[in-house]
């Protein structure tokens, strides 16, 4: 079936689906992981946008129901060079196109990859409409001039779960990234805040001897205080930061009440909260492969990022919060901690799916923190 992808600078690309049928928008942005297709397509950082993978092969593993961060794809439509039916794995359950048909989730292929994405390196990320139903190019271009920009979008309370669940997942599979040195007896109280959390951040929680409940993002400051927690996690999600103001304001009131650690949109939140401003990035940094640089220790670690928004480092209070974390690439914030307050956060993904476990070790400060120990700084 063809399909074709029409997007706001008038470019309009022809391909061949292999998904479900039907018309999609929204903003067209690019991933350079070279795995991990399911955990970005499964991922509600997503939300709201089309997905081109610049790997040129995918769907050659299949799809596996462990490998899933959330309740199914979160990704408003796909893009690749080229989708393979075949796949060799034995852990895979169905193929990739078969399991995005059963969702609902519309996929193309056979687009120039590279065009596209040097596009969006000059032009920005760009919106879009795919279609398998509309294949008229002028009629193409009147829907994509209708869809909204994803500044000023909220996307985080429309991706949040419904009401608050303790979290029972544990990976189970036999390659489960080892804790080595931590005292499973030992279990520190987490509220998680889910902004459109993945679930290998709940796993990296427990598996550092957390138990986690998850709250929507509304959940007022004073019934989280109210639970006891030892520690507030502020998660991953969607769009622009800024008018999510409600969840600005209860964390302004959990600050110097309770331990924090923030990833990504949480990053932003804490940041914005703390009086520092965001900006929405050009193309934003998506993958698996991005370097980052410890200021404290001057370690580089290679990370996995998915954000279209940034901090502006020259808005933070540097006399109370320290700038932790640098993106080698274009020198973008990538993390603060409070210098009296006991809350950090970092832009990047340290729980990593997919991606490198270079990270891996904030989760542990974060069980420092609120064991009220010393942050243990990594040195190598």
């Amino acid at each position: 079936m063809k399909a074709k992808l029409a997007l706001e600078n008038g470019t309009i690309f022809t391909g061949e689906s292999f998904g479900a049928s039907g018309e999609i928008s929204g903003e067209v942005v690019f991933n350079t992981s070279m795995s991990g297709y399911q955990e970005i397509y499964t991922d509600p950082s997503y939300s709201g946008q089309i997905v081109t993978l610049t790997y040129p092969l995918i769907g050659n593993y299949g799809v596996t129901d462990e490998d899933m961060e959330s309740s199914g794809p979160r990704v408003a439509g796909v893009i690749v060079k080229e989708y393979t039916e075949t796949h060799s794995n034995f852990r895979s359950s169905s193929s990739l196109g078969d399991w995005l048909t059963q969702h609902g989730i519309t996929a193309v292929q056979g687009i120039d990859t590279r065009m596209l994405t040097r596009m969006i390196r000059t032009q920005g990320a760009l919106r879009g409409v795919l279609s398998t139903m509309e294949l008229d190019d002028t009629r193409l271009l009147a829907k994509v001039a209708a869809v909204p920009s994803m500044n000023g979008l909220d996307l985080a309370t429309k991706v949040t779960c419904g009401s608050a669940y303790d979290w029972k997942g544990t990976d189970t599979t036999p390659f489960a990234l080892g804790v080595p040195g931590i005292d499973p007896g030992r279990r520190f109280r987490v509220v998680a805040y889910d902004y459109g959390i993945k679930y290998n951040i709940l796993r990296r929680l427990t598996a550092f001897g957390c138990s986690v409940t998850v709250v929507p993002a509304g959940f007022p400051a004073a019934d989280v205080l109210a639970m006891k927690p030892d520690g507030v996690f502020l998660s991953n999600g969607p769009g622009d930061p800024a008018p999510v103001t409600v969840a600005i304001q209860n964390i302004r009131a959990l600050l110097g009440r309770v331990p924090i650690f923030g990833i990504c949109l949480g990053h932003q939140l804490l940041s914005i909260a703390l009086g520092a401003k965001t900006y929405k990035l050009k193309f934003g940094h998506r993958g698996g492969n991005h370097p980052v640089k410890d200021l404290r220790t001057g370690v580089i670690e290679i990370t996995s990022q998915n954000h279209g928004f940034a901090v502006d480092p020259d808005s933070v209070d540097q006399s109370a919060i320290e700038i932790t974390h640098m993106n080698l690439n274009d020198n973008t914030n990538e993390g603060i901690r409070h210098r009296s307050l006991p809350a950090f956060s970092v832009q990047y993904h340290p729980e990593a799916s997919p991606g490198p476990h270079d990270s891996d070790y904030l989760f542990r400060e974060f069980i420092a923190l609120m064991a009220g120990e010393p942050v243990p700084v990594r040195t190598v």
